[in-house]
Order: structure tokens, then C-alpha cells, then sequence
């Protein structure tokens, strides 16, 4: 597995990593046992960095990472959590060093460790950005040894650039797939130029990408993308990219059938497509079986894609999906 540096923390991490969102909850149960079995996957494949967060079961992703990495001392990865979403809205009022001590101190205890590796600002609102007191504080939890680094989680592209004006920001994790390109026009470069890291989450945009789903599929009420697909409980951009469902099912059969033209299957088109983009540091699909780790991992060794696949890609989200989600985030 290909490992890249991420941004100013100095640490390599492979180009395809692990989204833990799925271990934590809101995309359906998941077992103990199930849990463990998909990191241990991940190690095997050669993944070295896990995403999580402390809202994720309430801290449960957290928990579980902290005990399997207890149980796997060999295994010498990074661990990304973030926080703030614990707070009643996630906006500069709660964004104290009270409140960002109290959090890490928590996700200390969760993941088992005396400084977290990295730690990101999870989806605030904008005055969180622009507030120097915010950065002030993060720059002091350094300093103290309780985080190594931090950066920030992003909604919107304005959000990512407004972060990456200040020093101390090591990366940005922003969504990022061939359902959602506007990235591509401003952000990424800019974190190139200032040397900043880029993890892109959402590489499959809620699974429309992998081209499993049909008009008809259900999923279960407690999986996001049956509560929030109009925004019920977060920002709609985390679901289905914001892509509205029917239309999202539909670009992505297309978008399948473009992948078997050049003999790959969907979901690894999809997760190379985010990987080779100039600027990305990792890309952090989540999974919900072992199966489904290997075939994640195994897109970070996908050849570069044709240049006749790229064109196909950008023409299909400008023709089908731009206009519903390009002008918002």
C-alpha cells in the first residue's frame, strides 16, 4: 500500500484508509466481533489510518479502535478522531478550551492513549473557522502533549480555505467523489500550496458509487441514509453526497457501466478516481466486513486511470449531478 505524508504531522499514511463511522453506528448494527474482524482486515491489507470520532455510537468507534489497537501493538498507524459535536450545535459558543480539553481528555480515554495523534474540528459552523480564541486553544492542547496535530473536518469548500490561512491547521478532511468535484477547483490546490493534508471521506458517496443500490432498495431506519436524506439530523451533503436518491442511483449505473468499459468494478473506480487526485493524502472509505476492506484497499493499487475514463467521469457529473450540488458546498 502506498503511504503519503499527511500534511504538516510529518506521519505517512496509506492512500487508502479507514472511515469508522460504520463501527460506531448510524449505518445499521454491527457486532463486536464484526467490528474487530474489519480492522483486522484493514491491518492486513496494509491500511495504516483509521478516522473516527467521538460522536460516532456515543464513543463506541473510539472504544473499539483503542481496544484493538491495545490487543495490536505491532500495528504502528495513525489514528484521526475529531470533536465538538458532542456540544448542543456546534458553533463558537461551544468551541472553548474548557470544552476541547474536556473532549480529548474523553477520546484519550476511548482510544486508550496519553496524546491522540490527530485530532479535527468535526463540521462547526463557520464562526468556528474565523475565531482566533479556536486555534489559540488547539495550538495550547499541543503544546500540553494531548494532541499531535489537529485540522479540521469541512461542509464546504470555503470552510477548507478559510482553515488552511492558518498555520497550525496539519489537514483538512472534506468529501470528496465523482458525485461531488467542486474540491477539485480551489481546495485542493491551495492545500497543495501550503502543504497541508487532505483526507477525503465520503469516496462512495454513501455507497451510490458502488453501484450495489437500485430505485428500490431499502435500508434500515437507523442507517443515515434512511433518517437524513433531507437533512433531518446533519448536513444532507454527508448522505448520498446530497445527490437526491433517485437521480444518484441513476448516474451511478452510469457511472458503473464507464468503470466495466475499463475492466474495473465501480467501487474501485470510484475510490482510485478520489486517490490519484493531485493533493490527497488518504481517502477513507468505510466498510462494513472484512470483504469490503480488502476491496477498498485494493483500489490504493489500481493503475492511473485513462485519461478517456477521467473525461467520462467529470462530462457524467456535470451532465447529471452538478446542478444539485455543485453551488451549495
Amino acid at each position: 500500500m502506498e503511504q503519503r505524508t499527511l500534511g504538516t504531522t510529518g506521519r505517512r499514511v496509506s492512500v487508502v484508509g479507514l472511515g469508522t463511522w460504520q463501527i460506531g453506528g448510524d449505518w445499521g448494527p454491527m457486532e463486536e466481533s464484526e467490528a474487530f474482524a474489519v480492522l483486522d482486515a484493514a491491518a492486513e491489507a496494509g491500511i495504516t489510518f483509521f478516522d473516527t470520532a467521538d460522536v460516532y455510537g456515543d464513543g463506541r468507534s473510539e472504544q473499539l479502535i483503542g481496544r484493538w489497537r491495545a490487543a495490536h501493538p505491532e500495528w504502528e498507524g495513525t489514528v484521526a478522531t475529531k470533536m465538538i459535536r458532542r456540544a448542543p450545535e456546534p458553533s463558537l459558543l461551544h468551541a472553548t478550551e474548557e470544552n476541547f480539553r474536556a473532549w480529548t481528555d474523553r477520546s484519550r480515554r476511548n482510544l486508550g492513549v496519553e496524546t491522540l495523534d490527530l485530532v479535527q474540528l468535526h463540521c462547526p459552523t463557520d464562526d468556528v473557522f474565523t475565531a482566533d480564541a479556536v486555534y489559540s486553544a488547539l495550538d495550547t492542547l499541543v503544546a500540553e502533549g494531548a494532541i499531535a496535530a489537529y485540522g479540521v473536518s469541512v461542509e464546504t469548500c470555503e470552510q477548507a480555505l478559510w482553515a488552511m490561512d492558518r498555520p497550525g491547521v496539519a489537514s483538512v478532511q472534506i468529501i470528496l467523489n465523482a458525485f461531488r468535484q467542486k474540491p477539485l477547483e480551489r481546495v485542493l490546490p491551495a492545500a497543495q500550496a501550503a502543504g497541508v493534508g487532505i483526507i477525503a471521506r465520503v469516496p462512495l458517496a454513501s455507497g451510490l458509487l458502488s453501484g450495489r443500490y437500485t430505485e428500490e432498495t431499502v435500508f434500515s431506519p437507523d442507517d443515515h441514509r434512511s433518517f437524513n436524506r433531507h437533512g433531518e439530523a446533519f448536513d444532507v451533503g454527508e448522505t448520498f453526497s446530497g445527490v437526491d436518491y433517485t437521480t444518484g442511483v441513476q448516474a451511478a449505473r452510469e457511472f458503473s457501466a464507464l468503470a466495466a468499459e475499463h475492466g474495473l468494478e465501480p467501487a474501485a473506480a470510484a475510490i482510485a478516481w478520489v486517490a490519484q487526485q493531485p493533493g490527497v493524502s488518504s481517502v477513507i472509505p468505510g466498510a462494513r466486513n472484512a470483504d469490503q476492506v480488502r476491496s477498498n484497499a485494493a483500489a490504493g493499487k489500481v493503475a492511473e486511470l485513462p485519461a478517456s475514463f477521467v473525461d467520462s467521469v467529470r462530462e457524467l457529473y456535470t451532465r447529471r449531478v452538478k446542478a444539485q450540488v455543485h453551488h451549495r458546498w
